[in-house]
């Protein structure tokens, strides 16, 4: 398994596994909007945002293929709380449902706490819906601590 930032190519294979989150979507089946190549775009520019994929090297139909088995997007923001050091905010962290169980969530989280750590990031926060027990328990088991309660205001 590599961890490494998406490439425009993979970007309807991230798109499908945050469509849904109970089964696989095929990546082809995808609908790559404007908006979609805007975010992308502004996320692989920006210093301070990384969508990185999970990859299984060589697991799919081509030779040379890699198949996207999981995704996150990590923002490092800069403060002055923690004594002027980043954070990084970990969000869209999902595995392919048909991958589930058999450690590649906690690897994947791993290794981006890991690069957090190698920037010099104090502390890794993240946010999930309160309907999300499970992933509430998984966070728990690697260490992240409800700390705060969470405010959005839609627009």
């Amino acid at each position: 398994m590599l961890l490494r930032p998406a490439t425009r190519a993979e970007l309807p294979a991230v798109l499908a596994l945050l469509a849904d989150e109970e089964r696989v979507v095929d990546p082809a089946s995808v609908l790559v909007t404007e908006a979609y190549e805007r975010a992308f775009a502004a996320i692989e520019d920006d210093p301070r945002n990384e969508m990185l994929v999970l990859v299984d090297e060589g697991e799919g139909e081509g030779e040379d293929d890699d198949v996207v088995v999981g995704c996150l997007q990590a923002t490092y923001i800069p403060g002055l709380g923690k004594g002027g050091a980043e954070r990084a905010l970990i969000e869209a962290v999902r595995i392919r449902a048909d991958r589930r169980g058999g450690g590649l969530g906690r690897e994947l989280m791993c290794r981006a706490v890991e690069r957090a750590r190698g920037r010099g990031c104090a502390l890794v926060q993240l946010t999930s819906d309160k309907r999300r027990s499970e992933a509430h328990r998984f966070y728990a088991s690697l260490g992240f601590a409800r700390s705060h309660d969470g405010f959005k205001l839609a627009l």
